[in-house]
């Protein structure tokens, strides 16, 4: 098993910086890490994700905004969130994938793992 716990949450103006903290415990032996959120009336979205070697994905929506981090002594990956936009307002979830597959590292059902979720709120 494997306990996420994201903090960093809040609300930002727009144009602003935010950094969202996801520290894992428990078994930690883990493929990839990812961050989705999910917006009001909204399906949960990809943003970004990390792999145990440092290969790095993003959302089209992030790429040039976000940057995803891990620092492994501390067993936390991180997502800074700059130029913050009023659509980047979400539930941010944190997800761990245990082992590598087929399946879209894009997609919620690629991970085993889910944080409890942190709001952010980007006003205008």
């Amino acid at each position: 098993q494997v306990q996420l716990v994201e903090s960093g949450g809040g609300l930002v103006q727009a144009g602003g910086s935010l950094r969202l903290s996801c520290a894992a415990s428990g078994r930690t032996l883990i493929y990839a890490m990812g961050w989705f959120r999910q917006a009001p009336g909204k399906e949960r979205e990809f943003a970004a994700s990390i792999t145990w070697s440092g290969t790095t994905d993003y959302a089209d929506s992030a790429k040039g905004r976000f940057t995803i981090s891990r620092d492994n002594a501390k067993n936390t990956v991180y997502l800074q969130m700059s130029s913050a936009k009023p659509e980047d307002t979400a539930v941010y979830y944190c997800a761990a994938r245990s082992r590598y597959s087929l399946t879209d590292s894009r997609t919620p059902v690629a991970y085993d793992y889910w944080g409890q979720g942190t709001q952010v709120t980007v006003s205008s």
